[in-house]
């Protein structure tokens, strides 16, 4: 009779024993009450819990959590309709605030998101939405932060992953982008047309430029050239006529061969002076040696 009722005392014992003893992994925590009210934290390792007196009431995980946010309609502030969803990164730092403020942490995590997602989206035009993704992203985490803090709460993250116009607004926004680039096209067509025309002008008007210089530098060389050549020219006459003048001078009578030699070529020298263009026309008298002396000493001068 003893032996009956000593085998369910042991198992009764073994079962107390075993239900007492907590053990608690590495980045996770247990919340106990005893007797229907909070207790303590069982922080990693192993731990006694008082059997019937004592019970473990949440098991919950210390590290970074990851909440994945539905799409959800919203309307921007040009009364627009989006499809936004967002993830969140949150991590538990006071487990017993959190047990005991919500009654479902990650549902009213969700909804707070939610609502505040939808309240940015209702601060912004449509296209701000595209453009501020990311100063949006640092409000979220600043309003959620504080708005979880007394849940014992930290979320370190918020990211905005998709934002979704509705189909007819993605159609008006794909012929907006089309007929920008369009214009965008029109306009670089007609900038390189007025470019090269400029060109085209540009060059066109270096070359005239050029030719002007080319002519021009030509007819100062032309007239260069036919300087130095009336000058040889001039050079030339005045140095015969001196040496005629003084052969005059030292032997006269080659004054009787000089008076034949114009004689004979004096015909054809005044038809030459008087087809001339313009200057004065010297009269030499072809039998005075006189004279002809001093027709040439005055030629000679004015070389």
């Amino acid at each position: 009779m003893e032996a009956f009722f000593g085998i369910p005392a042991l198992v009764v014992i073994a079962w107390l024993g075993g239900s007492s003893v907590k053990i608690t992994s590495g980045g996770q925590s247990r919340l106990v009450e005893r007797l229907g009210k909070y207790d303590r934290q069982l922080t990693p390792g192993m731990s006694f819990v008082m059997p019937v007196v004592e019970r473990v009431v949440s098991l919950e995980s210390l590290k970074e959590r990851v909440l994945d946010i539905p799409p959800q309609q919203c309307f921007t502030r040009d009364n627009v309709s989006i499809e936004v969803d967002a993830v969140v990164y949150w991590q538990l730092l006071e487990h017993p605030r959190a047990h005991y403020a919500v009654d479902n942490l990650q549902a009213a995590m969700v909804n707070l998101v939610l609502t505040q997602i939808r309240a940015e989206m209702g601060k912004l035009d449509l296209d701000q939405t595209f453009t501020t993704r990311q100063e949006v992203n640092e409000v979220l985490l600043r309003d959620l932060d504080q708005a979880t803090d007394p849940w014992g709460v930290k979320v370190t993250r918020v990211e905005l992953r998709d934002i979704h116009p509705s189909k007819g607004v993605q159609q008006a926004m794909e012929q907006q982008m089309t007929a920008e680039r369009e214009k965008r096209a029109a306009i670089l067509r007609s900038e390189g047309e007025r470019e090269a025309q400029v060109n085209e002008a540009r060059g066109r008007a270096e070359s005239l430029v050029l030719d002007a210089k080319a002519r021009k530098e030509a007819l100062v060389l032309e007239a260069e050239a036919e300087a130095q050549q009336q000058q040889l020219i001039a050079q030339a006459k005045a140095l015969a006529a001196g040496e005629l003048a003084q052969a005059l001078q030292t032997n006269p009578q080659a004054a009787e061969a000089m008076r034949l030699l114009l004689a004979s070529e004096w015909m054809g020298m005044g038809e030459q002076m008087a087809q001339a263009k313009g200057g004065s026309v010297l009269m030499v008298d072809p039998q005075s040696p006189a004279a002809l002396l001093t027709a040439l000493k005055n030629l000679q001068q004015q070389g």
